[in-house]
């Protein structure tokens, strides 16, 4: 009867800095899915037995991460697990956690700057492994070497984007004194074909001290010259102007008096 049960297709691998989750489809009815996981050199572990989920955790069955796994997605009845009978199952592709777990966002934990020098402090992302005395490994603890970051940043609301690579966790980089920066991390494995660039951190901003000058640029010294023009002129003409019109009306009266004293 179990070779009726429908087996799992789009079974996919998905990965973020060492958490790997296995999805496929379609949702059982009837019937549960067993996942194994099978390594080159390792036994064959059991995960998610008889579930009726379409996904399984298999991260801590993927622990020697240079190792390359297949899943094998069992489609079985409760009463058939004990059989010799093998279940229909589905494989997935080939999955080297080492080469295709996807690596995270960078943690910004700070970043000043002063006059030109712009300083960005980051963490790594943590992994689910632990060290024997129950700390979390960060991704640097497993990459070692093959990983590095890089960190790109531009003038704000510019769009030239520059950037520098370090293998440590701190930037130093000369910039414009007086002018805001904006900048990201991102975690690089130069050595792999595929997934080398990593997630990128949040966007972050500077915000040093600016004047009008430097905030609007030209725009503003072209504006104030204008205004600058405009009230030296009015200076000069607005007093010649009051000056004419006052002859002009002393001038008028005399010509009235003198009318009144002819009549």
């Amino acid at each position: 009867g179990n070779e009726r049960l429908p087996t799992a297709v789009n079974i996919t691998w998905s990965s973020i800095n060492f958490k790997t989750i296995l999805q496929w489809q379609p949702k059982p009815s009837g019937y549960f899915y067993t996942v194994e996981i099978h390594g080159q050199t390792s036994d064959v572990k059991r995960k998610c037995i008889l579930t009726s989920e379409t996904e399984c955790d298999v991260t801590d069955v993927l622990r020697n991460v240079k190792e390359t796994y297949t899943a094998h997605i069992l489609s079985v009845m409760p009463a058939e697990m004990d059989n010799f009978e093998e279940p229909p199952f589905a494989v997935s592709e080939k999955f080297t956690p080492y080469s295709q777990t996807v690596i995270g966002k960078p943690e910004i934990k700070d970043y000043s700057q002063k006059d030109s020098k712009l300083n960005v402090v980051f963490k790594d992302p943590l992994t689910p492994y632990r060290f024997p005395n129950g700390s979390f490994q960060s991704i640097q603890d497993i990459f070692q070497h093959d990983l590095e970051y890089k960190l790109y940043y531009w003038k704000d609301q510019s769009s030239g984007k520059k950037d520098v690579t370090t293998r440590s966790h701190h930037f130093e980089v000369s910039v414009d004194s007086g002018k805001n920066y904006c900048f990201y991390v991102q975690g690089i494995i130069p050595s792999r074909r595929e997934n080398r660039d990593g997630q990128e951190s949040t966007v972050l901003c500077t915000s040093v001290e600016r004047s009008i000058l430097d905030e609007y640029g030209t725009e503003v010294f072209i504006i104030l010259a204008v205004i600058a023009v405009a009230a030296i002129t009015l200076a000069i003409v607005l007093p010649v102007v009051l000056c004419k019109r006052k002859k002009a009306k002393k001038a008028r009266a005399v010509r009235e008096k003198e009318l009144l004293n002819g009549v």
